[in-house]
């Protein structure tokens, strides 16, 4: 082999230039040529060469010349493309497109019965135009003389005897008995009479012969002589008569192999095959018109796997990109090459499919743009990430703004694929941007997609965006009136427990998916106990981790007075109450010196409320003394005043500030924050001083001015605490008013359930004034937190 190819190069550099390199030997067989692998050094594209030695085969150069003359001069699609040719006195090449010997399938039985038809109809259809239309014999047809193409087609090759019966002098004549095993595949009359018999019978007689032993040797394998003809081994049997009829001793009564042809190509004949079709719709598919189009490729469609892949990716897949670009070929011809674009390599997809995806994308045709997202699946893989980003998605964006719903909710679901090839950039700042405008949608199955691929995208969202858009997005889809969009945001936040801190599960998500418990479907209630059950078993999980309290701890008396049980107050009391009592009774016993009334009027105890509220710690003593036990007093339930809610605008303009700007208002509602408007007192906001109102309520007003005055007459040297001062007696205290008891006659009606200061000049009834139960400043700080919390 080495000794071959340097003799082949050293003869190529002594003649004529020959700009394609030898590679690789090819058997052949049965040929008067010996076949190379090569390469155009131009471009590196892949060829053949056929060299013929004129030295060593001196008696055959006529053949070879006249194979070299036909190929040049005879153009059909079924025949071998000569690419150059080069003749010296002592070589002959010719290069030729990449070739396969077809004796390599035939002999390891590779070919499928559909194949071998669609092949045998390729190269009737060659043999017919050499009979008809150039009246010429071929002389040769035989298995070593039909090669197959880069794209699987079957080609005619082995021109040696080529000759036209209008020349006397032809090559047929005189050196057909030269070629290799000649009289292996001579027809029956010229086994008997020589060749110059075939001028008496029809022109189409010998090569009708030679192509029935070709129908059997691909059928059956090796063909030893002309007694197996008769047996018709392994050929279909819709092809078996035709088959007979061409292969008949009488060289008048052949069949012509353009009558083969027709009957074979017969409805439900041996020639009337979706693969035959397939070869012979692609070539006008640009001419037929819609109907015959989708006629066309849904055969194409039908194709099973078996066929030859080469024949789809060089022959059927160009002819589909030019009538999907051009053609108006529309979503069937493109799903038909993604089909076969699968089975292409990488290289070759980014060649020939990328290019005409990228073009595709900026097309206005909706429908086209719905089978792109449709099979954006099937070609992701393959695209490059920069071709991606930079080229596709920017196209693909106008998808989210049309106005066909359609093309908008395939946009949306078409996100899930390509997320994987945008960059970080894309995703947390155009991507987003859309998908707010989706989130908005007058459809409610537009709404639902995009909660449910913002949920599936979540991993690929920027930290410092994740929380907020997320959050955002799927407390406001809670309140969607859609209920599948309602469930998806339940299910999402399910889905994505691990994106949000534990303050933002506890202040945010949990307050927002409550509601849902109620929802009236039952589908979001089952989703929202699923839900919440992940939530609470997170905080659960945080809170041991928590300290037992944050208070730091105090030296000195006060820990000691702290430490000291209270009165009414167990230390082992571990009620939800205890602390409220607890509380209380802290502040009371703290309290020293008697709360005296100040001289000021009515009005002036309204805005005091805490210096009057409450009687001095020894009237209470003395009223409880003669009624109940003192354990019994500080049991009762204590109110402490209503909070005013203190809604914090500074925080929600932070809280909007931080939001994602592409979700424009979509933070969750306040509808946590409580009411600015101060109510009128009511029994909870007072001090409930004794046991029973019910004995000490005689259905008037309680006279708590004259119970001031009485007690400041019974007490006249008591010193009030620092900031206090003696009311004015005469504009506290109501005409006619005193102080009312009962039979017991022990407690005065200070001690009633309500308290309430009446104007004199007004309507007991209507003109009541609103206590404020706020109490004083104390020194208290915003840095206790009261209201903070509530977002």
């Amino acid at each position: 082999m080495d000794f071959l190819k340097s003799a082949v190069a050293s003869a190529i550099s002594k003649g004529p230039s020959f700009p394609y390199s030898f590679g690789d030997r090819v058997d052949v067989g049965g040929s008067i040529w010996t076949l190379f692998n090569g390469t155009k050094r131009e471009d590196g594209s892949n060829c053949s060469i056929f060299s013929f030695d004129v030295v060593a085969n001196k008696s055959r150069l006529p053949l070879a010349r006249n194979a070299v003359k036909k190929l040049r001069t005879l153009r059909h699609p079924g025949v071998v493309k000569v690419l150059d040719t080069v003749e010296t006195d002592t070589y002959i090449y010719v290069a030729t497109e990449r070739l396969t010997p077809l004796g390599w399938n035939v002999r390891r039985k590779s070919l499928s019965t559909e194949v071998i038809k669609w092949g045998l109809c390729g190269v009737a259809k060659t043999l017919k135009f050499i009979n008809d239309e150039a009246s010429s014999v071929h002389g040769n047809v035989r298995v070593s003389s039909i090669f197959t193409g880069e794209s699987g087609e079957w080609k005619l090759g082995g021109f040696e005897l080529l000759s036209s019966m209008k020349d006397d002098e032809a090559v047929i004549y005189n050196y057909a008995g030269l070629v290799p095993e000649s009289n292996r595949y001579a027809p029956p009359e010229v086994g008997k009479s020589g060749w110059d018999t075939i001028k008496r019978h029809p022109i189409t007689a010998v090569d009708a012969y030679s192509f029935g032993t070709l129908i059997y040797e691909v059928f059956n394998g090796a063909f030893t002589n002309s007694e197996q003809i008769a047996l018709a081994k392994n050929i279909p049997p819709s092809m078996q008569q035709s088959y007979k009829r061409l292969t008949n001793t009488n060289p008048k009564a052949r069949l012509s192999i353009s009558h083969f042809l027709e009957q074979g190509s017969r409805n439900g004949s041996f020639f009337d095959t979706p693969l035959i079709h397939a070869t012979q719709g692609i070539e006008s598919l640009g001419m037929k018109d819609e109907q015959e189009r989708e006629e066309f490729l849904s055969e194409l469609d039908e194709l099973s796997d078996d066929f030859p892949e080469e024949f789809f990716k060089l022959k059927v897949l160009p002819e589909l990109l030019k009538s999907l670009e051009f053609g108006g070929g529309g979503p069937k011809v493109f799903s038909v090459v993604m089909k076969i674009a699968m089975k292409l390599s990488d290289d070759e997809y980014d060649a020939r499919i990328t290019p005409v995806i990228v073009r595709l994308f900026a097309s206005p045709d909706r429908a086209m743009r719905v089978c792109l997202l449709d099979n954006l699946p099937l070609m992701i893989e393959r695209l490059p990430q920069k071709v991606v980003n930079d080229q596709i998605f920017p196209q693909m964006v106008t998808g989210f703004l049309d106005v066909a719903p359609m093309v908008r909710e395939q946009t949306v679901k078409a996100i899930l694929t390509i997320i994987v090839k945008l960059s970080d950039r894309t995703i947390n700042g155009e991507l987003l941007k859309y998908l707010a405008k989706t989130s908005n949608d007058d459809q409610p199955g537009i709404r639902t997609n995009t909660t449910i691929c913002l949920g599936k995208i979540a991993k690929n969202l920027g930290s410092s965006t994740r929380q907020k858009v997320l959050a955002a997005a799927f407390t406001r889809s809670l309140k969607d009136p859609f209920v599948h969009a309602r469930n998806a945001a339940l299910m999402a936040l399910a889905a994505t427990s691990d994106v949000f801190t534990d303050e933002d599960c506890a202040n945010r998500i949990l307050p927002a998916v409550c509601p849902s418990l109620i929802d009236r479907e039952k589908l979001v209630r089952d989703q929202a106990n699923k839900t919440l059950e992940i939530y609470l078993q997170r905080i659960r999980k945080y809170g041991l981790t928590l300290p037992e309290t944050a208070i730091p701890p105090s030296g000195g008396s006060e820990a000691s007075v702290l430490s000291v049980p209270r009165m009414g107050t167990p230390q082992s009391d571990t009620s939800w109450a205890g602390w409220a009592i607890s509380s209380f009774t802290n502040k009371l016993a703290a309290a020293s010196g008697d709360i005296q009334p100040t001289p000021n009027s009515a009005s002036s105890r309204v805005k005091d409320n805490r210096s009057t509220a409450l009687p001095s710690a020894s009237d209470v003593t003395r009223a409880t003394s003669s009624a109940k036990p003192a354990s019994t007093l500080h049991r009762q339930p204590i109110a402490s005043p209503q909070p005013t809610s203190t809604h914090n605008s500074q925080e929600d303009h932070t809280t909007n500030k931080d939001d994602f700007a592409a979700w424009g208002d979509m933070e969750e509602d306040s509808f946590f924050d409580a009411s600015t408007e101060i109510h009128p007192a009511s029994s909870s906001t007072t001090t409930n001083i004794g046991s029973a109102k019910a004995n000490f309520d005689d259905g008037g007003e309680p006279d708590f001015a004259g119970w001031l005055s009485a007690q400041a007459q019974a007490k006249p040297k008591t010193h009030l605490p620092k900031g206090l001062v003696r009311p004015s007696t005469a504009s506290s205290i109501r005409p006619g008013a005193g102080i009312r008891s009962t039979a017991a006659g022990s407690i005065s009606n200070a001690a009633s359930a309500k308290q309430t200061i009446v104007n004199p000049k007004s309507n007991p009834k209507t003109a009541r004034k609103t206590v404020d139960t706020k109490p004083k400043d104390q020194g208290w700080t915003d840095d206790d937190g009261w209201g903070d919390g509530w977002e």
